[in-house]
């Protein structure tokens, strides 16, 4: 049977953890043999440089492969508050042609940015009787501040919304649009068998704003085998950090270079950045960014892009990982790199990271968006190499990618065999029940 992945991106064009993710999912999948799967990520501007490959059609193979798919959706008119496109056709013939020729038995989206929320109601449309599933990276279905959760206002973490809330964070979007905005994502969301979590903090955070418990579950990322790390001597302290992540304001690069400013002249600790994508960050935080870089001195190296291949050489040459988010996570893939290389990592005190980071465990905890702090902790794990022993032993087994593709392969039987058994019949052939369209 096929399962159809759709993605809002491809690594291929620019990295990203929900992407890279997807990658590996679709090709776990294939590795484990009980599927046929088939990837089909979005391009094109604003991700994208190029528009498409060929003129007429907007769907092109990647690398020549025939289970791999680039979508080029035009973002000329792309409406920011309801997630959707005026291009309907992109949706209605392109796409829907797509499924047609494909004969998808299960479509499994991993975002719809940059397509619309309203490829859900183009899918069920053209495939009445085929399980949807959705998984949740974020929480731009909920959040406009693209999708953390996190209040323009003052930069405090919000944890509901409301057409009130909304609005004071966006005071030129009337309440009312806030209002149609929900009902908009929802009625979509509607058509969706189940939704996918990877933490059980997003789990509930998406309950409370509206999804059925009972249409939603929880599987922890899986992860790709990882190169063995060359270990470093290290008689002394373990005084080497490495911040591994999206150049954002909120994933708190400028927190940690604030942090490590306000260390001590005679602190001896080193510091690495990798990152990437910079360039699509607001031009302010490029800036800020540029310049506490450039104040933090030599002790700190900015290493830029990095590929899977590289890490388990950037990982061996530091001892702890830093994640400083300013947003609640859903389940950062950081987390499970350093954990499934060895590193104790230091991060943020809520939300996704809180429940994988135990304090005082496999790592250390720090208020979030508090560079003093953070300085406290970077100095307590500078001066006690028995800490960092201690915390590495602590480190929990990985889940592995063929664990997760297990699990979702579970999930996906449980729908498949519900479909067969919904069908005329009963008998596993597929019916060709219409559902009506409720959102127009």
């Amino acid at each position: 049977m096929k399962i159809l992945f759709v993605s809002h991106n491809h690594p291929e064009i620019r990295p990203g953890g929900a992407e890279g993710y997807a990658l590996d999912v679709y090709e776990g999948v294939r590795a484990a043999g009980e599927f046929d799967p088939v990837l089909l990520s979005r391009s094109g501007p604003p991700i994208s440089i190029g528009t498409r490959y060929h003129d007429g059609r907007p769907i092109t193979m990647v690398d020549h492969d025939p289970n791999q798919y680039f979508f080029y959706t035009d973002m000329s008119r792309w409406d920011w508050v309801f997630g959707r496109s005026p291009h309907k056709g992109t949706l209605t013939r392109f796409f829907a042609e797509f499924l047609d020729e494909q004969k998808p038995d299960l479509v499994h989206f991993q975002h719809t940015m940059y397509m619309g929320y309203d490829i859900l109601r183009a899918t069920r449309n053209a495939l009445p009787d085929v399980p949807i599933v959705y998984t949740l990276h974020e929480y731009l279905p909920i959040c406009q501040h693209n999708g953390q959760m996190v209040r323009t206002m003052d930069g405090s973490l919000c944890d509901h919304d409301s057409p009130r809330r909304c609005h004071e964070c966006f005071p030129r979007i009337p309440q009312q649009t806030f209002f149609m905005r929900k009902r908009f994502v929802q009625s979509h969301f509607s058509l969706v068998d189940l939704f996918v979590t990877p933490s059980p903090h997003a789990l509930e955070q998406y309950v409370r704003w509206g999804i059925p418990r009972e249409r939603i579950v929880c599987e922890p990322h899986g992860f790709v085998p990882a190169l063995p790390v060359a270990e470093r001597d290290a008689d002394g302290p373990r005084d080497r950090f490495g911040f591994f992540g999206q150049f954002t304001q909120f994933k708190g690069a400028d927190v940690l270079l604030r942090a490590w400013s306000s260390l001590e002249e005679d602190f001896q600790g080193r510091l690495w950045i990798h990152g990437a994508n910079l360039d699509t960050a607001p031009a302010e935080f490029q800036d800020e960014f540029r310049g506490l870089l450039e104040a933090a001195g030599d002790r700190v190296r900015l290493v830029g892009r990095y590929g899977r291949d590289d890490l388990a050489k950037l990982m061996g040459r530091v001892d702890w990982v830093v994640i400083p988010s300013i947003w609640w996570e859903t389940g950062p893939l950081t987390v499970g790199e350093a954990f499934q290389h060895g590193r104790p990592v230091i991060c943020s005190d809520m939300g996704g990271m809180s429940e994988k980071v135990k304090d005082g465990v496999n790592g250390l905890h720090f208020r979030r968006g508090d560079p003093d702090d953070l300085a406290d902790a970077l100095r307590r794990a500078a001066a006690d190499p028995a800490l960092w022993e201690r915390l590495r032993r602590g480190i929990p087994r990985v889940p592995t990618m063929a664990e997760h593709v297990e699990d979702l392969s579970r999930h996906y039987r449980r729908l498949l065999a519900r479909a067969a058994a919904a069908a005329p019949g009963g008998d596993g052939k597929p019916g060709r029940v219409r559902v009506p369209d409720t959102t127009r």
